[in-house]
């Protein structure tokens, strides 16, 4: 090869090798690093779609990190935390109330690191002194056919007592108390009116022979069959949610929610991080983040999910339904799940001997 050839080649490995260096210089130092991966345990369907699509991309993006989806039931996911206590497999988990206060008092949460945002909470969205914080706030109260009661000239109902008046026999639709929170709520309240409490059921259990009890059509499992039974006219009445009834709706179904002046009881998804999983620092700042008024508005907006942040500010869709739910939220009752997981085999044993029979 001639000296003129070399060093043309020379200089154009030199001019090649700059141009990759001024590349590689304007890349983020961050790009580089390997990409980790959170796991969070949560429910499928709808919420899936509205925190992957919408609520933890912005998180993904600021913090280089992938966040994948263990959809499963709340029953589900902490059977698998349960499973997996000493070597978690999930890094946060998404449960229902009751369910976070049994993982809670299990030893599978790790305390939420103390910050600002935890003090723009409901004070009720802020469960076990910290081990755990709702980020999807909810109530049970009464649903009740529109149809039917325009067609019959019946007032809506104002009280978890409608359930018991005489001219809704056979038109009560009620979840299992064993198997399903909806129903178990709206036997407690009832309880409550009694002169019971969460501990002591026996004055519900003594009167619902005489009150709501010959009024119910049918004890469903959960209430995936309501839209069907109101659709049919054979469903009056039913403890419902809000944010359910807002789906029936969309569906051009005939109902409606009703706020029971005793108030309504509190239905919150709360999250947990996982202890002892293997990215504790990231996946604390993933749990902060989503009780952040910015992961909450997107999750309002997208996915129907009211907010546990009281600075949440509604897209114009849903001011008056997010004012609505504020409203709600000032009558809703707390349950002491403590008290009723303790006891809740006998009271499930009792229930289904007894009413379901």
């Amino acid at each position: 090869m001639s000296n003129r050839n070399r060093d043309t080649q020379s200089r154009a490995m030199r001019l090649a090798g700059a141009a990759l260096v001024a590349a590689l210089s304007i890349v983020p130092a961050g790009a580089w690093a390997q990409q980790k991966t959170l796991y969070v345990g949560m429910n499928g369907g709808d919420m899936e779609r509205a925190f992957t699509q919408h609520v933890f991309p912005d998180f993904e993006k600021a913090n280089n990190v992938k966040i994948v989806v263990v959809p499963g039931t709340s029953t589900e996911i902490l059977a698998k935390a349960q499973a997996y206590k000493d070597s978690p497999q999930m890094h946060v988990m998404f449960l229902d109330d009751g369910v976070m206060a049994r993982a809670a008092s299990m030893g599978l949460c790790e305390k939420l690191r103390d910050d600002p945002v935890l003090k723009d909470l409901y004070p009720t969205a802020v469960m076990k002194d910290g081990m755990a914080a709702g980020i999807d706030m909810g109530m049970t109260g009464l649903g009740y056919n529109t149809r039917l009661f325009k067609k019959n000239g019946w007032a809506a109902p104002t009280s978890w007592m409608d359930l018991a008046d005489p001219k809704f026999k056979g038109k009560v639709v009620f979840q299992s108390a064993s198997n399903s929170t909806f129903g178990l709520h709206a036997f407690l309240m009832f309880n409550r009116i009694e002169g019971g409490d969460d501990q002591r059921t026996d004055p519900g259990f003594a009167k619902w022979s005489s009150t709501i009890g010959p009024n119910v059509l049918e004890y469903i499992p959960n209430s995936a069959k309501v839209a069907e039974m109101i659709q049919s006219d054979e469903a009056a009445i039913f403890p419902l949610t809000p944010t359910a009834i807002a789906r029936l709706k969309k569906r051009d179904i005939p109902v409606e929610y009703a706020q029971p002046k005793e108030g309504s009881v509190i239905l919150m998804v709360g999250e947990c991080v996982i202890a002892k999983n293997s990215e504790p620092d990231l996946a604390q700042k993933l749990a902060l983040y989503l009780l952040s008024p910015q992961a909450q508005e997107n999750a309002l907006r997208y996915g129907g999910h009211f907010p546990s942040n009281r600075k949440v500010q509604a897209d114009p869709a849903n001011q008056d339904t997010l004012k609505q739910f504020q409203t709600y939220m000032e009558t809703a009752k707390v349950l002491d799940w403590d008290t009723i997981n303790a006891t809740r085999a006998a009271f499930n044993a009792r229930w289904n001997r007894t009413v379901e029979r």
